[in-house]
């Protein structure tokens, strides 16, 4: 039998396990300082991508935590819907739980919150690689204003596990135009984002816009004879990244199937602002399809004012760093 010794040389007895390893590994591969390679890599590579997976993890466990908050608040009542009196505890908790995440983690802040109208009123969002920044707004507004606001969303987010009570909880709801008018004739507040999952996956560090030729917003808008207002989230495809959001052929296979299956990355804790910008008020001389082109332009303006194009990760973290100065100064 082999021994320690015979490998490692008597006086490197008293040495770990782990280095006599790396003794063995440069004396079979013949490569010098194996060790420094490793330390390397482990800096440089793995712990970001450690970093990486976990960040967004963190988010993810916070929405669960919330589901099973939800789901044992649901066990004391038999009421059907989620806007009766019994609900409103348990939406204040949810709320008050991702304000604090929110101004923690990425020192959130809304800009023009006086632009919103005490009535109804159609708002119009670019749409991150998340709804992360949507949620944030619905809870700012509902703790600022005392209003909630209903959020239209893809399907897809009512079909994972657990997401779907909390986001009814929170009036997130899939959105036809009939729903989304009702809303509105309801005196309610409602937040759509037109580019949707597409623009989610396949915009870009330059915000790219992608919203086809959709026109069901400016008309649910015209029908409800309400105000648009465009808002735009500062950094937040800074926020979380998508992989594979410019490939050819990942795009085919997400026309084909309708899965928004990128992998993500991310969640740094870069400084988001939300910024409203100046409502379009009802006019009804305008059609559908001149006021979604009015509307596009207005949230092209408010982004080209706000956001520092193409986008940088490192920058939006130090844009974190000096608010923050200047915020203690």
């Amino acid at each position: 039998m082999i021994s320690q010794n015979e490998f490692c040389g008597a006086e490197q007895i008293s040495t770990s396990y782990l280095r006599c390893l790396l003794y063995l590994l440069e004396e079979w591969t013949g490569v010098e300082r194996l060790e420094e390679y490793l330390n390397y890599l482990i800096t440089c590579l793995l712990v970001p991508l450690f970093i990486a997976l976990l960040f967004p993890a963190v988010t993810f466990i916070l929405v669960f935590i919330c589901a099973i908050t939800v789901h044992i608040y649901k066990r004391k009542t038999d009421t059907q819907g989620y806007m009766n009196d019994f609900w409103d505890g348990v939406r204040q908790f949810l709320a008050t739980v991702w304000y604090v995440h929110a101004r923690i983690w990425n020192g959130y802040e809304v800009h023009g919150l006086e632009k919103l109208p005490d009535g109804p009123a159609l708002i119009i969002h670019y749409h991150g690689a998340t709804f992360l920044d949507i949620l944030y707004l619905s809870v700012f507004i509902f703790i600022r204003k005392k209003k909630l606001l209903h959020v239209v969303a893809d399907r897809f987010i009512f079909s994972i596990p657990g997401v779907k009570l909390v986001s009814d909880v929170l009036q997130f709801m899939p959105g036809s135009q009939e729903e989304c008018r009702k809303v509105l004739e309801n005196g309610e507040l409602l937040i759509i984002s037109p580019g949707g999952v597409r623009e989610a996956l396949f915009s870009d560090e330059n915000y790219t816009i992608i919203w086809r030729n959709r026109k069901g917003f400016a008309q649910v808008a015209i029908d409800a004879k309400v105000p648009i207002i465009p808002t735009f989230t500062q950094n937040i495809r800074e926020n979380i990244r998508i992989i594979g959001g410019q490939i050819k052929l990942l795009r085919l296979i997400y026309e084909y199937l309708r899965l928004p299956i990128f992998p993500l990355y991310g969640n740094f804790p870069v400084k988001l602002q939300a910024y409203f910008g100046d409502p379009i008020p009802y006019d009804p001389n305008i059609t559908a399809e001149e006021l979604a082109k009015k509307m596009k332009n207005a949230l092209r303006c408010l982004i080209d004012k706000h956001q520092k194009i193409p986008g940088n990760v490192r920058r939006a973290l130090m844009e974190r760093v000096a608010t923050e100065k200047q915020d203690n100064e």
